[in-house]
């Protein structure tokens, strides 16, 4: 922490009380560098004491001018650039994407394709909520469990690798499908990966559910009701956590989503352990979708054949001059799409992702906004940490479950 010789009487005098002009607070910054903020995010903090009288979150360090930079590109090029925003669930901003991008021009996804994303997106959950389980864990001086959690990531990664030849950027999800098929060994590197995680969560939860310890510092810290969570727009586990039955893949079901049996993980509670609860919980149920994806996962194509949108196979282009033209002419000029906005919403790791994307009848998107879980599910942060201490703001901060490329596009 440092103080705030470099801040402004101007910036704070709106923002804090009182008490804090006066001197009978403190003002501290908490980040941009400090690790327990999860990313370059900084928290003006009011304290009395270790008491937090005031937490003002300042965010812009990370700006990366994603979505203005999308709007320069055709569609198919303005992909990769999503892999970038959340980097916790590159393949969910994919999906979210090629969705709209879908949905605009009215292009079909070949069954097999929606049940590889579907088994892709939910390793891709499970993924970010062993990274999420890890460094919370870690926050509260849990070392072990942030170990144990990136033994069993790098088996997922092993997998994203397995059919993309990259491990976290793999713009994998291509609109219209995917990029390729995957591989024989998919099938087995899954299932083996099946077999283990539950086992796994067993031993996460051995060591921190019945933990005093862990309980002491996330039972009744953080609390926040399901209505006032709802008024904040709240999403994901942190608002199930209060209770409020809102799951985007059972409400607004895509990519064949209602074709699986999964229960949505609630508690009432609506304070840090609740939050754990409920995501230890849906690592559980992301194991049974992908086993019944899995099962039942038809063959056939992975990619559209409607070749104004999506690249021809290459087996083709050496022997149809068709062919080649359509592939050059997409990756070279891109398609048009029509006039028109669409929105889709999809279910990331951290609560509601949607994409908006507008057309204006050219090869670039008019108007490309995405709608982030982490920038709204920060924005609670000080009805969460009135009256806590600042060693339990750092775990309400791991409970929220922010990722601050998610929040500053």
């Amino acid at each position: 922490m440092t103080d705030l010789k470099e801040v402004s009487y101007e910036e704070i005098r709106h923002l804090v009380s009182d008490r804090a002009m006066s001197g009978e607070t403190v003002l501290l910054n908490m980040g941009p560098q400090h690790p327990s903020t999860h990313g370059v995010l900084r928290l003006l903090l009011e304290l009395d004491g270790e008491t937090v009288v005031n937490c003002i979150p300042d965010v812009g360090f990370l700006h990366t001018g994603i979505e203005k930079n999308m709007e320069s590109k055709t569609y198919q090029k303005a992909e990769v650039m999503t892999d970038r925003m959340d980097y916790m669930n590159p393949l969910g901003n994919n999906f979210a994407y090629c969705l709209a991008v879908e949905k605009l021009v009215g292009l079909d996804v070949p069954e097999r394709a929606q049940a590889i994303r579907v088994i892709l997106a939910e390793l891709q959950r499970i993924s970010s909520h062993l990274v999420w389980l890890g460094t919370s864990a870690l926050d509260v001086a849990a070392m072990s469990v942030f170990l144990y959690c990136f033994r069993e990531r790098e088996i997922i990664l092993d997998i994203f690798e397995l059919v993309s030849g990259q491990r976290m950027m793999t713009t994998y999800f291509r609109p219209g499908g995917l990029w390729r098929d995957v591989p024989a060994e998919f099938d087995k590197a899954v299932r083996d990966f099946l077999k283990i995680i539950p086992k796994r969560i067993d031993e996460y939860e051995d060591l921190l559910t019945k933990n005093p310890l862990f309980l002491d510092r996330t039972v009744k810290i953080g609390t926040i009701s399901g209505e006032d969570a709802i008024n904040w727009g709240m999403t994901g586990a942190s608002l199930r956590g209060s209770g409020v039955n809102y799951d985007v893949r059972k409400v607004f079901p895509y990519s064949g989503y209602e074709q699986y049996d999964f229960e949505v993980p609630l508690r009432s509670e609506g304070d840090v352990y609740a939050r754990y609860l409920v995501r230890m919980a849906e690592m559980r149920q992301s194991v049974r979708i992908i086993q019944q994806a899995l099962d039942k996962l038809p063959s056939g194509a992975v990619r559209s054949s409607n070749y104004k949108f999506v690249p021809p196979p290459r087996s083709e282009i050496g022997t149809s001059m068709e062919a080649l033209i359509h592939h050059f002419k997409l990756w070279t000029e891109g398609f048009n799409a029509p006039q028109g906005s669409v929105y889709v919403a999809t279910e990331s790791p951290r609560g509601e992702l949607g994409c908006y994307l507008e057309g204006d009848g050219g090869p670039k998107p008019y108007r490309v906004h995405f709608r982030t879980p982490s920038f709204d599910n920060l924005q609670v942060l000080p009805a969460l940490s009135g009256g806590v201490f600042v060693a339990d703001l750092v775990a309400i901060i791991g409970s929220v479950d922010i990722v601050l490329g998610d929040i500053d596009r």
